[in-house]
């Protein structure tokens, strides 16, 4: 299997299990929160068909990466990324985030520019900024970070069993758009992650990504369900794609927080058409 070593951990290494497959231009999917990079199962086969090299990883903390105590917070998810690249000697790639995936994209074209990235995807992601703060009055007060993560300190299995409800919108689309074992499925890979970074990734959803996305000046596509109940449309894909010049917007009608597995008819062809696209450049905001 293949890793990437991204730093070390007292006697032992840190490393990031990935998987690469296909040819032609690379596309990295970086996955959400608490998943691995094997959630992307409903767009790889679809990206490998349309002519992309498809990447994915698990974060540290999740999947078969290793599970340190700490690097927890956004500068190193997008140092471990960055890493990721380098030792893969990318030169062009495009970057699709879902949920926490799209804070690691925000934050390493924040942290290491444009260059090599041609395009930007943000799928229900985490930016702008979720915390509310006296100059973000749309966002979340922290009691309510501070109350899921006593709630995982208690029982994070237990925790997981009622978020996964929210993620899949399971009581409109179970049984129609998703099934009892695909939700298990999910549940299974989440308890698999480490006690730690299952509770520390919290705190990093109040991450201010203002300033990042100020720096994307690449296409950038932002897909999002408008009954997203873990990461609301109005507070983060709506208020994204405004603060991106030239961002193509794709709202998913009912489409929960995870539509990439519950609507893949139509993220697919959204996503397939825009990496298609022939790249334009956007100026920057001044």
């Amino acid at each position: 299997m293949p890793f990437v070593n991204v730093g070390r951990e007292n006697s032992g290494n840190v490393d990031l299990y990935y998987e690469d497959h296909g040819n032609g231009s690379p596309v990295i999917l970086i996955h959400g929160y608490p998943l691995n990079g094997a959630s992307w199962e409903k767009q790889i086969p679809v990206l490998l068909e349309a002519g992309c090299r498809v990447i994915t990883y698990d974060r540290r903390g999740f999947g078969q990466s290793s599970k340190p105590t700490t690097g927890y917070d956004y500068d190193t998810f997008a140092q471990d990324l960055h890493r990721l690249i380098g030792q893969l000697d990318l030169k062009q790639f495009a970057l699709v985030g879902f949920s926490m995936g799209g804070g690691e994209v925000a934050r390493y074209i924040g942290n290491y520019g444009t260059k090599g990235v041609t395009k930007a995807v943000f799928a229900g992601g985490v930016p702008p900024y979720l915390l509310k703060a006296p100059d973000n009055p749309e966002g979340v007060d922290k009691s309510v970070f501070d109350g899921i993560q006593k709630a995982i300190s208690a029982d994070r299995y237990s925790w997981f069993t009622d978020f996964f409800k929210n993620f899949y919108n399971a009581d409109v689309y179970l049984g129609s758009r998703i099934s009892e074992q695909a939700i298990q499925a999910s549940w299974n890979v989440a308890a698999s992650a480490s006690p730690t970074a299952s509770y520390a990734c919290v705190s990093t959803w109040g991450t201010d990504f203002r300033k990042d996305l100020a720096k994307v000046n690449v296409p950038t596509l932002v897909i999002h369900g408008d009954a997203d109940r873990i990461v609301p449309f109005s507070a983060s894909g709506a208020r994204t794609a405004k603060m991106i010049p030239g961002a193509k917007l794709v709202v998913v009608k009912n489409g929960p927080h995870n539509i990439a597995w519950t609507h893949p008819d139509e993220v697919n062809p959204a996503l397939v058409s825009f990496l298609k696209e022939e790249k334009k450049l956007v100026a920057a905001p001044a």
